[in-house]
């Protein structure tokens, strides 16, 4: 009771308080009309409801709407250092040793002029893609090699606090590190039994799946807010083998 006493927010309602009591009593001292000064309550009375509204509903719901796109923002500025880091990198990778992938790969080859709508449909076709890696193709050393150099940047992102309130994003990272921490802890990549190395396959698989459909919902991302973005990640398209960063068109 006493912290409330003290805060600024308490001493400035009783300062208002006392101002709006003065403005009253002013306004009879100089009218003597005590129905008009009744009337006039009355009235203020009725507009607090019309404020209330404004200010609790409209106002608020403004300023959320905002904030909620304030922080998708941010959100998205460490998501597209994720794939600049290590996403599309790994998925590079994972297409590589996807044997099912096929005539599914042509389907991912984003141009500059794809429309929302050819987002929404190619995600929609690659729901049902198995994104299954082939355990012999796997290449643990390689794969530990470039997650264990990304070790520090992981933690940094799973640091963040602003990531759990990304409900997609979140079970990725946190299905990276696994993978990450997995190889890690292996001594020697180079020599694993079979079985192991079909573990390993199916921790990759977890982050392929989710990591190819939020690959394709960042791209249409991209393409609607940063063109010139847009057109780097285009070029670097990691389901396009003869991908290159150089302009030829």
């Amino acid at each position: 009771m006493q912290t409330l006493l003290k805060t600024w927010q308490f001493r400035l309602g009783i300062a208002l308080i006392a101002l709006s009591t003065a403005g009253y009593v002013f306004q009879y001292a100089v009218f003597r009309d005590s129905n008009q000064l009744f009337v006039a309550l009355l009235n203020d009375l009725s507009f607090v409801f019309l404020q209330v509204f404004v200010v609790t509903i409209v106002v608020h719901e403004l300023l959320r709407r905002h904030e909620k796109r304030t922080r998708m923002e941010k959100l998205n500025m460490v998501v597209g250092a994720f794939f600049s880091e290590i996403g599309t990198e790994m998925l590079r990778l994972f297409s590589d040793w996807d044997e099912g992938l096929g005539a599914a790969r042509q389907r991912l080859h984003v141009t500059m002029l794809w429309t929302e709508e050819q987002f929404d449909s190619v995600a929609v076709s690659m729901v049902g893609h198995e994104y299954r890696v082939a355990p012999e193709a796997v290449r643990p050393q390689l794969l530990r090699s470039l997650l264990g150099s990304k070790h520090d940047f992981l933690l940094r992102l799973m640091e963040n606090p602003n990531l759990l309130e990304h409900e997609r994003f979140t079970p990725l990272l946190m299905s990276t590190f696994h993978l990450t921490e997995e190889l890690l802890a292996r001594r020697d990549p180079e020599s694993l039994p079979e079985s192991d190395i079909r573990h390993i396959a199916g921790d990759v698989d977890r982050v392929y799946g989710q990591l190819a459909l939020f690959w394709l919902e960042y791209m249409k991302y991209l393409k609607g807010n940063y063109p010139y973005l847009f057109s780097l990640a285009v070029r670097m398209n990691p389901f396009d083998e003869c991908a290159s960063a150089e302009v030829h068109y």
